[in-house]
């Protein structure tokens, strides 16, 4: 019997390089979940190939800033000229419906969406240890050294603010990540302060 009706918001955050798209990637392949990934509204140019709606939702520059006035957002961030951000009514709906709406952020805008909606899932990834999260980004290719040392000395100051997440999650193997995170989704829907009313309701009746 379920006495959580409404979906759960989960937050995967943690560290460049720590390896939360790869993470959140393998929960969705996963079977027998109601898993949905939030799509970003975003203020840059379409792309060729990219769907408004799918990829992101792309609104004009004014539009953003309307948004963010009228507390439209859940987090939001600008990046390079453009804004990105996190539409507050797209994830009510989704909960409304019973779905997990997932959110993959980064740590500054992961305590935006606390900020707003105190009860979702905080879910912190962490890598193995220190050398490893120099070896990942290392294996990128893809920046350089000094890159890479601004990442870590990042990371050494985002370590500190795991204490602020409900669950910390080593990502050690991939597979056995996402394991321990759909546990968690599971457990939150136990959660006492989730479905005491209902619970009440039912041995009333």
């Amino acid at each position: 019997m379920k006495l959580n009706n409404r979906g759960l918001l989960i937050v995967i955050s943690g560290p460049s390089g720590v390896g939360k798209g790869t993470v959140r990637k393998a929960l969705f392949e996963k079977t027998d979940h109601n898993l949905t990934y939030s799509v970003s509204m975003t203020t840059r140019k379409i792309r060729p190939g990219e769907v408004d709606g799918k990829d992101y939702y792309f609104v004009s520059k004014d539009e953003f800033e309307q948004k963010i006035k009228d507390g439209k957002l859940l987090e939001h961030a600008e990046f390079v000229g453009n804004y990105y951000g996190t539409p507050l009514d797209k994830v009510n709906e989704q909960l409304e419906q019973g779905k997990e709406v997932v959110l993959e952020i980064e740590v500054e805008g992961a305590s935006q969406v606390k900020a707003k909606m105190p009860d979702c899932v905080m879910i912190f990834i962490a890598p193995p240890s220190k050398e490893e999260l120099y070896n990942r980004l290392k294996a990128r290719g893809t920046e350089s050294e000094d890159v890479i040392q601004a990442r870590i000395a990042k990371a050494n100051r985002e370590f500190k603010k795991a204490c602020l997440y409900d669950y910390i999650v080593v990502n050690d193997e991939v597979s056995n990540a996402a394991d321990r995170i759909m546990a968690i989704i599971r457990a939150e829907h136990a959660r006492t302060t989730r479905i005491l009313d209902n619970y009440l309701k039912l041995i009333e009746d």
